[in-house]
């Protein structure tokens, strides 16, 4: 059973896009290339890695353990390439990360700029996602570490806490409550909202509205808080969003109301699979966010 570097990183990205083109393209090969790869590796192994439908592949028991290994592999080769940085000369290190919103607004612009400064040989590869796709990716193995907030379940992930992240209203100029100085969700249950369609805060938030015994009356729902701030300063509805995320509305624009709720208190934490066995650079960017989070407070 002979894989190499190539076929295992071709299969996880074959796996990660759901089609073996995507894959393809993703991993700098042509079909022809990639399939005969996928082929052989089945053939080596005796058994199918893909099931393969109208709407693309998924893999299969087989290719689900692979899967884990290769992931794994590929860990631990850019673990090597950053350990052996030091002594070799024109080797680039990489560093692949997520972040949800939050972190990405506020925190990691500073952290990044110093970083990046200190290490011209270092390239970082950023992903914006929920805080429950971050944490299922990072335990999967598909990211060195993320940054999240409190509000979702961290399963054994290894945290460090970096920062609060208090949830407030924004609210359009106008609006009846955007003269408050603080506000409870009990409060606001009745109004028409803008909020995410789905992730870590938009469950957050329906669970306390379900303790009140109501849902969230949603008007629009999006992907992403710039495009809910945005609605919301168009008068569509009233917003909830971390204060990062409300600093990022064009000035004056709207309202900020902080939430009294004691559960809108969020804290920003990196999480990790094992700090320890972290990439050397990844080990450092780490250690400057931390860093920049400690002169954020």
């Amino acid at each position: 059973m002979r894989f190499d570097l190539v076929d295992l990183r071709l299969f996880v990205a074959i796996v990660e896009a759901g089609s073996i083109s995507r894959g393809a393209e993703a991993s700098h090969l042509a079909l022809a290339s990639a399939s005969a790869r996928i082929s052989g590796m089945e053939t080596a192994l005796g058994a199918s890695l893909l099931d393969r439908g109208r709407r693309g592949v998924i893999p299969t028991a087989a290719g689900r353990a692979l899967l884990h290994h290769a992931r794994a592999i590929g860990s631990a080769v850019e673990r090597m390439r950053g350990d052996l940085r030091g002594f070799a000369t024109g080797l680039k290190g990489e560093i692949r990360m997520l972040s949800n919103t939050a972190a990405l607004v506020e925190l990691l612009p500073a952290a990044l700029r110093s970083f990046l400064a200190a290490h011209p040989d270092v390239d970082i590869d950023i992903e914006e996602l929920t805080s429950a796709d971050i944490v299922l990716a990072v335990a999967e193995g598909r990211a060195e570490f993320g940054v999240v907030a409190n509000t979702t379940d961290l399963a054994q992930l290894e945290t460090i806490a970096l920062l609060s992240d208090r949830l407030v209203l924004i609210a359009p100029n106008a609006h009846p409550l955007a003269g408050r100085a603080v506000i409870s969700f009990a409060e606001l249950i009745d109004e028409p909202f803008v909020g995410l369609s789905a992730g870590a805060l938009y469950s957050h938030l329906a669970d306390h509205a379900a303790r009140l015994g109501r849902r969230i009356n949603y008007r629009v729902r999006l992907r992403s808080f710039d495009a809910v701030t945005r609605l919301v300063e168009a008068g569509i509805g009233l917003g909830i969003v971390p204060i990062t995320a409300a600093k990022s509305c064009r000035m004056g624009s709207v309202a900020i109301v902080p939430l009294l709720d004691e559960w809108a208190n969020r804290q920003l934490l990196i999480c990790a699979s094992d700090f320890t066995a972290l990439s050397r650079h990844a080990q450092l960017f780490v250690d400057e966010i931390v860093r920049e989070a400690k002169e954020d407070k």
